[in-house]
């Protein structure tokens, strides 16, 4: 109970200033989802349960910021997350539950999450009014203006974003729609990592650059670029190209298969054949488009949706969001799991393999300043990429509460 009250005694103060120092701010995201049972010739070791099942998820953190100078600031989060969801976050390409611990070790003890240093340069432009958040105090910058990080990071709070379907603490709660499900990055279990983040921010595109690594035995650099066109006018359009690498220790995936279809391993098993110095890479598009007061669109590799303002039928702070997204796997990692490897997430004893599709809706609405509630529905075909299962249909209910406090 302490480490609860410790993120609930912050929420729902809040004092405005023009120019703030100091920020703080807390937040806490519980996400409960259940699906009945649904037709499965088989099932294996990772695979997600054909029996109705039920679970909850919770995350909690405490952001604080200070600005040491006027382009200088500092960031310290504290949080807390605990359940892994229904499956145990097995099974699915697209987990269901973004906030699921996908470590079966991890306990919810408060762990530091961010904790970086942010310098601005300004390089002139017009002055931007902006808002403070959790990752920035400043509340004018500069059109032109390059920014350093260095330190403790999500790379997700960076990079492969967009406003309408990032995040799940507001809108979807597939990481398929809310990420690109083949973006890769060296994190640990929770995805932080230590690095350092460069962008150059122009009127009309940026560019980004960060590399991180994981206790050095692992690396990731990523570099976007996104464009601002105007294709609409008065509408906004972004355009964002991804590109990453990774360094570490991985499976070798053919490595297992010729091993096991030689004899000279009795079953497929990825983590018998580790291989030191290993390379992946992977890239993305991410596009959103406004396109009146109420709809905004987005889709990014490979997912498309939507959502739409309650103010269009005077609901004010309510918001729905209805996506599809699209999963397939490498040639390689297939035959693997139709062997019956297991792999880090999948393994169901067999396959018969089919894209996995995943359509998600929510309804979200504001209950009072700082407290949102948001009801949930996917429906997955083949999952795990698996045609011998499903579909099965998954229900979430969310309660999301919020606050901050930021002053000189």
């Amino acid at each position: 109970m302490g480490r609860l009250s410790l993120v609930l005694c912050f929420l729902f103060v809040r004092c405005s200033a023009q120019e703030s120092r100091f920020w703080l701010s807390g937040q806490i995201n519980f996400v409960t989802q259940f699906h009945p049972s649904f037709p499965a010739l088989y099932s294996g070791p990772a695979s997600f349960r054909s029996n109705a099942e039920a679970a909850t998820t919770w995350v909690g953190t405490i952001h604080s910021e200070y600005a040491l100078a006027k382009n200088t600031e500092v960031f310290f989060d504290l949080e807390s997350a605990h359940g892994a969801g229904v499956s145990g976050a097995l099974g699915l390409g697209g987990l269901g539950d973004l906030d699921a611990v996908t470590d079966r070790s991890a306990s919810a003890a408060p762990y530091i999450a961010r904790a970086q240093l942010r310098h601005i340069i300004p390089l002139g432009g017009e002055t931007v009014e902006t808002i403070g958040s959790p990752l920035g105090v400043a509340t004018t910058l500069r059109s032109k203006r390059i920014e350093i990080r260095v330190g403790k990071m999500s790379l997700t709070d960076f990079f492969d974003l967009n406003s309408v379907g990032s995040d799940s603490h507001l809108q979807f709660l597939n990481y398929a729609i809310d990420n690109n499900a083949a973006y890769d990055i060296a994190a640990d279990a929770r995805g932080y990592a230590y690095g350092a983040l460069i962008e150059l921010y122009q009127p009309k595109w940026a560019a980004r650059f960060a590399t991180v690594w994981n206790r050095l035995r692992s690396r990731s650099e990523n570099f976007e670029v996104e464009i601002h066109p105007e294709l609409i006018p008065k509408r906004a359009s972004v355009f964002r190209a991804l590109a990453f690498v990774n360094h570490a220790s991985m499976g070798n995936y053919p490595d297992v298969v010729s091993a096991y279809l030689s004899g000279r391993d009795p079953r497929p098993d990825l983590s018998a054949h580790i291989e030191r110095g290993q390379t992946s890479y992977g890239f993305g598009l991410n596009v959103e488009q406004g396109v009146n007061d109420y709809l905004r669109l987005f889709g990014h590799t490979v997912a498309i949706g939507a959502d739409f303002d309650g103010r269009k039928w005077r609901r004010p702070g309510h918001r729905v969001g209805v996506a599809m997204a699209v999963n397939g796997l490498a040639a390689v990692h297939r035959q693997y799991l139709e062997l019956g490897g297991v792999s880090y997430l999948l393994g169901d004893n067999g396959l018969q393999y089919g894209r996995e599709q995943i359509l998600e809706t929510y309804y979200n609405l504001r209950l009072t300043h700082g407290v949102y509630a948001a009801f949930d529905v996917q429906r997955v075909w083949n999952p795990g990429y698996n045609r011998n299962r499903g579909p099965v249909l998954i229900y979430g209910i969310r309660l999301h509460l919020e606050g901050d406090l930021h002053f000189n």
